[in-house]
C-alpha cells in the first residue's frame, strides 16, 4: 500500500510539473508584439480591467486614466493620448461593447469590442476582439474557460491578486463565474439602459488631460510584469463563440467605425515610429517596480522585444547614431582676383621647378611694375629759338627750358635732338 501511495504521489508531482512546463511554453509563445497600432492597447490588460469594474461608465473612466497605464494609443498622430469612448450596442442577449476613438469631428475609428453573450440562466461568455485595422484578423482574447476546472477568484485588490511565481498553471473559469462578474451582472439587469459615451471630439470630461504617449518598448516593459496574471487567467482564442457577431459588426449591422484619416496614416507608416526606442523597456520596467514593489515576477529581467516585420532603418537612430563616413573634400580651383595680380606657373628653362611670373592683367588700384609698351614717337624740335646775347653789354641770360605743349615725355630709350 505504501508503495502504491508513493507511486501515486510521484505521478501526481510529475503531472503537475508537466502542466507547469506547458503553461510556461504557452506563455513564451505569446507574441511580444503584432507590429500593428493595437500593440499600444493591451487587450489582456483591458479584459482584466473589465473584470474589476462594476459599470461601463467606470470602465471608460479607468480605461482613460493615466495612472492605469493601459491606454497608450495615439491614432490621430498629434503626440497626445486619444480618449477611448465606450458604447454598448445590444441585440437580443448579446452586448457588443465597442471601444472607439475620434479621429476628427466627423470620423471615428474602431479599436476593439467586448462581446458578452448570455447563454442561459446564470451563464455567460465574454470575448474581447481587436479590430482588424489595429490587431489583424481574428485577434480574440478570452478567459481560460473550463467547466470542470478550478474557479477563477477574480480580482480583489493588488495584495490578494498576487500569485506565487512558481504557480504558472492556468486558472480555469466557468460560464457561471463570468456571469457573476460585477459588470456582466449589471448589463443584464432588467432596468439597464445601454451605455453610450456622452463624450466626443473636442468635448471630453473635465478630469481628463491628455498626456504624451510612451514608446511601445516602454509600454511593453511595464506590462511584461503583469504577464504572470494575463496568461494565467486569459488566453488567445481562434474562433468567435457567438457566430453571428462577425456579420453584425463587420457586415450589415453597421456598428463598425472606420476612419479614412487612420487608413492614410497607416499606409504612410506613421505608426511605425513608436517602435524606435528599444532601450525604453527598462524604464517601463522600473516604473512598474516603483508602483508595485512587491508584485510577483519582478525577479525576471525584461527581455528584448522583437517586432514582427519591423525594419529599424525605417526610423532615425536615436541613442546611437550611425558612424559618419569621413568626408573627402577637394580644394576648389582658385580663380584670379580681378583686383590683385595673380601668378601662373611657367616652366623654368633651367630646371624642372616652377616659378611664378606676374600676370599680364595689371591691378587698377596699384601702379604697374612694367612700362606700358607704346609705339615710338618722333621727337619734335622746340618752337622757340634761343635769344642771341650781346657780348660784354648785358649779363647772359639763359633761355628758359620749358617744353612746348608738343614736347614728348622722356621715356627710357628715347632719343633727344639738341637744337
Amino acid at each position: 500500500m505504501k508503495q502504491i501511495f508513493f507511486m501515486k504521489r510521484i505521478l501526481l508531482f510529475a503531472f503537475t510539473i508537466l502542466l507547469a512546463m506547458q503553461a510556461i511554453q504557452a506563455q513564451d509563445k505569446e507574441p511580444e508584439s503584432l507590429g500593428l497600432p493595437g500593440d499600444n492597447l493591451n487587450l489582456y490588460a483591458a479584459l482584466k480591467l473589465f473584470q474589476e469594474c462594476k459599470t461601463l461608465e467606470e470602465f471608460e473612466k479607468r480605461l482613460n486614466d493615466e495612472e492605469e497605464k493601459i491606454n497608450n494609443l495615439d491614432l490621430d498622430n498629434d503626440e497626445k493620448i486619444d480618449y477611448i469612448t465606450v458604447t454598448d450596442n445590444v441585440k437580443d442577449d448579446v452586448h457588443s461593447i465597442a471601444l472607439e476613438v475620434f479621429m476628427n469631428k466627423d470620423e471615428k475609428q474602431g479599436v476593439a469590442v467586448f462581446v458578452v453573450s448570455r447563454e442561459k440562466n446564470g451563464e455567460a461568455t465574454i470575448q474581447v476582439i481587436g479590430d482588424e485595422d489595429l490587431y489583424g484578423k481574428d485577434y480574440i482574447i478570452e478567459p481560460q474557460y473550463d467547466d470542470a476546472g478550478t474557479p477563477n477568484p477574480g480580482y480583489a485588490g493588488q495584495e490578494q491578486a498576487a500569485v506565487a511565481q512558481t504557480e504558472t498553471q492556468p486558472v480555469r473559469t466557468t460560464y457561471v463565474e463570468v456571469y457573476n462578474w460585477p459588470i456582466v451582472s449589471f448589463i443584464y439587469v432588467s432596468s439597464y439602459r445601454p451605455w453610450v459615451s456622452p463624450w466626443y471630439w473636442g468635448y471630453y470630461p473635465g478630469w481628463w488631460r491628455p498626456w504624451r504617449p510612451q514608446y511601445w518598448h516602454w509600454y511593453y516593459g511595464y506590462h511584461y510584469h503583469w504577464n504572470y496574471w494575463y496568461y494565467r487567467y486569459y488566453r488567445r482564442w481562434s474562433y468567435y463563440r457567438y457566430s453571428n457577431w462577425y456579420n453584425w459588426y463587420y457586415g450589415m449591422g453597421g456598428w463598425r467605425r472606420r476612419s479614412v484619416v487612420y487608413y492614410n496614416q497607416y499606409n504612410q507608416g506613421l505608426y511605425r515610429k513608436t517602435y524606435s526606442r528599444p532601450e525604453k523597456r527598462l524604464e517601463g520596467s522600473a516604473s512598474f517596480v516603483k508602483k508595485y514593489p512587491t508584485a510577483p515576477g519582478l525577479a525576471r529581467p525584461v527581455p528584448e522585444a522583437k517586432v514582427p516585420g519591423f525594419k529599424p532603418d525605417l526610423v532615425k537612430p536615436v541613442t546611437r547614431p550611425a558612424p559618419e563616413k569621413p568626408v573627402v573634400t577637394k580644394p576648389a580651383p582658385v580663380k584670379p582676383s580681378p583686383t590683385k595680380p595673380t601668378t601662373r606657373p611657367v616652366e623654368d628653362p633651367t630646371g624642372d621647378q616652377m616659378k611664378p611670373v606676374p600676370s599680364k592683367k595689371p591691378s587698377p588700384s596699384r601702379p604697374t611694375t612694367r612700362p606700358i609698351p607704346t609705339k615710338p614717337t618722333k621727337p619734335t624740335r622746340p618752337s622757340t629759338k634761343p635769344t642771341p646775347t650781346k657780348p660784354n653789354t648785358r649779363p647772359v641770360i639763359k633761355p628758359t627750358t620749358r617744353p612746348s605743349t608738343q614736347q614728348p615725355a622722356t621715356r627710357p630709350g628715347a632719343r633727344t635732338i639738341q637744337p
